[in-house]
């Protein structure tokens, strides 16, 4: 299989982690419900491609997200795996009853940046939020676990246009001060610029946000999802988020497309010179498979210059 020519450029790390959320992000918004069997051997597929973070499920209502709804199946069937961290999405306390009892150890809550994706996706106001995530981070600190924080709508809300930057920042530190230990910071309908990210970024930092904490995760809606991780990289971010395949939207927001694909970003950064542990190979491959699974073909840039 063809592989990208290295040429480090000066200023980058050397080494990124990849978030994988496919099977969670990626898979939710499917209409077809897809078998557990089918889920579990797709998060095998991706940690044999060496993907060592692989969001696997959410503990959301099966009302919401029914494509969710066997996630204490899912979990059973896979197992505990070495070396693998494998977080669960967590909504509310009672999701959090529900990690605790399978045994999760490592969670991720999911916020707002703005009011009005509060209220659709929370039923919260942007405020009420932080009641709402409170109890469940206390609780999950004083069990041990690692809690990420998603905030969404960072760089653009369908409903209010342009988000305050301040409103940004105000919201990522009320995630430190919960005790999250990630941060990642949500293009979620796809609109942000690389001259927008860095400046978030600079606003985040000046705050008191640490960088370590901070992870990307951007939509390709305009074409702008790698360029925006470069720029995330150049500005000392190593953590980003992607979905094996580009799978993946927003249900809560429409013009949310895809997510940036995870085979697109290897392909970049190992052209790169930046380490991720990944095998673009065995990535491709996996996402063929999956793709087959689904009926359809995979958005990913890379998987249909390499996987025909």
């Amino acid at each position: 299989m063809r592989q990208p020519t290295r040429a480090a450029v000066a200023g980058l790390p050397q080494q990124v982690t990849i978030y994988e959320v496919g099977p969670r992000d990626g898979l939710q918004n499917e209409s077809e419900v897809v078998p557990t069997a089918t889920k579990a051997a797709f998060i095998r597929r991706l940690i044999e491609a060496g993907l060592v973070w692989v969001e696997a499920t959410s503990f959301v209502h099966p009302k919401w997200v029914p494509q969710l709804a066997d996630a204490e199946s899912l979990l059973a069937e896979l197992g505990g795996i070495d070396g693998i961290r494998m977080p669960v999405l967590v909504p509310n306390e009672r999701g959090l009853d529900r990690a605790l009892d399978n045994n999760v150890h490592d969670i991720a809550l999911f916020a707002s940046a703005t009011e009005t994706f509060a209220q659709r996706n929370l039923n919260r106001s942007f405020d009420a939020q932080w009641e709402m995530f409170t109890p469940v981070a206390e609780l999950a600190r004083s069990s041990g676990m690692w809690i990420r924080g998603y905030l969404s709508m960072c760089f653009g809300d369908p409903w209010e246009g342009e988000v305050d930057q301040d409103q940004v920042v105000q919201a990522a530190l009320r995630l430190q001060e919960l005790g999250c230990a990630e941060i990642s910071l949500g293009d979620t309908i796809g609109v942000a610029t690389p001259g927008q990210v860095i400046s978030l970024l600079q606003a985040l930092t000046a705050a008191g946000v640490e960088l370590d904490r901070l992870a990307v995760h951007f939509h390709d809606t305009y074409g702008q999802a790698l360029a925006n991780t470069l720029a995330a990289l150049q500005a000392g971010v190593t953590t980003v988020d992607a979905s094996a395949g580009g799978l993946g939207g927003c249900p809560y927001a429409e013009s949310a497309t895809g997510n940036l694909a995870t085979e697109d970003l290897v392909w970049m950064l190992d052209g790169l010179g930046v380490e991720t542990g990944v095998d673009l190979e065995l990535l491709v491959t996996t996402s063929v498979w999956m793709a087959e699974q689904l009926g359809r073909p995979s958005p990913s840039r890379v998987v249909a210059a390499l996987g025909g």
